[in-house]
């Protein structure tokens, strides 16, 4: 069940049986697609010699390059298409579409086809983006739409789970299975994706999901964002995670340009644990540990100059030439992420981030209302500190004693309105309303289910290794219950007639909404326990706090304006 090996089969595929020179034209969704999973040094040695979107207004003939063309299913690529053959410009068309084709866009190509150059039409199941192994996002744009009620913009809606129906079917069809599926009860848009995803695979399209039936049916459970709106909230202290949370990353590229005295060359640089072993070893580090890992790596270069510098003979002049391609990339390497670490301490000192992440931390995992309210308060006087993360604090504070204390709730937040004009908007509120307690199925706090409550007393007793990474998402919570056999029907019911039978040993969780690095580093840990259940987590985003906050203000902000409209 690894996702990245998948996805390059298929592209491997399409380029290794045309031969000669190429052109690859693909879609804004496609380029992502491909390019998490493909340098473009590979794409050369496939005689890949030019990439081009298919919106391209170009008009030069190129006879002499066959084009492989890779693309989502939509009616304006149809199009965009359709224009192409009736005119070409290139040798040859080699067609390959990331999902299930209808009948009508197959006809409406052969329409096209005059001069008779398409070669082949496929369909190539890589319809998600797989950032990781065990990790893929659907990088949704609108992604706040899982927060509108379908009333409020129903096609909208429709196109949201559509896509996520797309994404799904995709993914089950590049690991060749069917799974049985399961939704949160609680959630109307997870229902919804779940019962359109098992239409598909068991109505309309089941001749296509009739794989070989293997003893235990994998599991697919949809779950919404809502149910832990803490995660995506909260600073991060590991090393991918926190990349992300304080700079970002979007299709494993981190854009550096921002950084002053920046070398040109490293201005966008690609993290990702395919192709960089250090960032593999590292990536779920803390951010200590990462530390002194780093000072080791640069410690080990050092030693590999100073041996350079010691050119005495022909022989090493000859060696150091032979070498010189490995020493330049290992270069790159311990610049690249000795900037980065540079970057994130510099950020951590400015926002004074290791005391606001404490009393994060606190908020979400340890009770004491009084302390927290306390705590709480005197961030949102203290001016050293940035108004978004004085917002997070107050949010946290409500998703954890919204009812426990709402008098000292609403002082806070006139606190925050007075101190920060931008947020006088009630989005403390907002979120209260759209992942409040009454919203939520899962036991997020550990204060519901005896067990967990028990649980929560030995790590008290126990105390935790690190206080910045104490907290640990719903999702580690879901994936126990699975493994043990304790996830319950009334909270998360089974679509149709398919049940599971026994223990299930492939699983895929999708969070609609998005997910986070957090939640992924839980799944690898998982992953890492062989405890006989192997978990795939997939979302419609990867969240950090800034892209959470900016959803949840663009679903307020429409709830809004549709309010009035009426």
């Amino acid at each position: 069940m690894v996702l990245i090996s998948a996805v390059r089969e298929y592209i491997a595929k399409m380029l290794q049986d045309i031969s000669g020179m190429k052109v690859l034209i693909l879609d804004s969704q496609t380029v992502s697609i491909v390019s998490v999973v493909y340098s473009q040094s590979e794409l050369l040695q496939k005689e890949v010699f030019l990439v081009e979107l298919v919106e391209s207004k170009s008009k030069e003939s190129m006879s002499h390059l066959k084009a492989v063309y890779f693309l989502r299913p939509t009616s304006e690529n149809i199009q965009h298409l359709r224009r192409q053959i009736a005119s070409p410009r290139f040798g040859e068309y080699h067609l390959f579409f990331s999902n299930i084709m209808k009948d009508t866009q197959i006809h409406v190509l052969a329409d096209s086809d005059e001069h008779e150059v398409v070669k082949q039409l496929q369909e190539f199941y890589a319809d998600f983006s797989a950032i990781d192994p065990h990790h893929f996002t659907l990088n949704f744009p609108s992604n706040h739409i899982y927060m509108l009620p379908a009333v409020v913009d129903h096609s909208s809606l429709q196109n949201f789970s559509d896509r996520v129906i797309d994404g799904i079917s995709a993914v089950f069809l590049a690991l060749k299975r069917r799974p049985v599926i399961r939704y949160q009860r609680t959630s109307d848009i997870a229902k919804r994706i779940a019962q359109g995803a098992a239409k598909l695979m068991y109505e309309r399209e089941s001749g296509l999901f009739d794989f070989r039936r293997t003893e235990i049916s994998p599991l697919l459970l949809v779950v919404d964002r809502r149910d832990d709106p803490v995660t995506p909230l909260l600073n991060q202290w590991t090393y991918q995670a926190m990349v992300h949370e304080l700079i970002g990353i979007q299709d494993n590229k981190v854009d550096l340009r921002n950084i002053s005295k920046i070398p040109k060359d490293q201005q966008e640089v690609v993290l990702s644990s395919e192709q960089d072993a250090f960032f593999k070893a590292n990536m779920y580090e803390n951010f200590g540990d990462l530390g002194m890992n780093i000072k080791k790596m640069v410690d080990e270069f050092q030693q590999i100059a100073r041996s350079n510098q010691n050119i005495q003979t022909i022989e090493d002049m000859a060696k150091f030439v032979d070498n010189y391609p490995e020493y330049r990339k290992k270069h790159g390497n311990v610049s690249k992420h000795v900037t980065m670490v540079t970057e994130l301490s510099k950020i951590v000192e400015e926002r004074k981030l290791m005391s606001v992440s404490q009393t994060e931390q606190e908020l979400a995992c340890s009770g004491g209302q009084v302390a927290a309210f306390e705590a709480v308060m005197n961030f949102l006087n203290n001016e050293s500190i940035s108004d978004v993360d004085r917002l997070r604090l107050v949010m946290l504070y409500a998703l954890r004693y919204e009812k426990e204390s709402p008098v000292q709730l609403m002082q806070l937040c006139n606190k925050l309105a007075s101190r920060s004009a931008k947020y006088k908007s009630g989005l403390v509120q907002f979120l209260l309303k759209q992942a409040g307690v009454d919203k939520r199925t899962g036991d997020l706090y550990g204060n519901r289910d005896l067990l967990n409550i028990a649980r929560n007393m030995a790590r008290g007793i126990k105390g935790v290794e690190n206080v910045y990474t104490q907290h640990q998402p719903l999702l580690f919570q879901t994936m126990e219950s699975i493994t043990k056999g304790r996830l319950r029907d009334v909270d998360y019911p089974f679509v149709g007639n398919h049940f599971q039978q026994g223990r299930p040993q492939e699983v895929v969780i999708f969070v609609v909404g998005g997910t986070t690095l957090e939640e992924a580093r839980a799944v690898a840990l998982q992953n890492a326990t062989n405890s006989g259940t192997r978990f795939i987590l997939g979302g419609s985003a990867v969240l950090n706090s800034k892209r959470f906050l900016k959803d949840l203000e663009e679903a307020q902000r429409i709830t809004r304006s549709s309010a009035n409209a009426v």
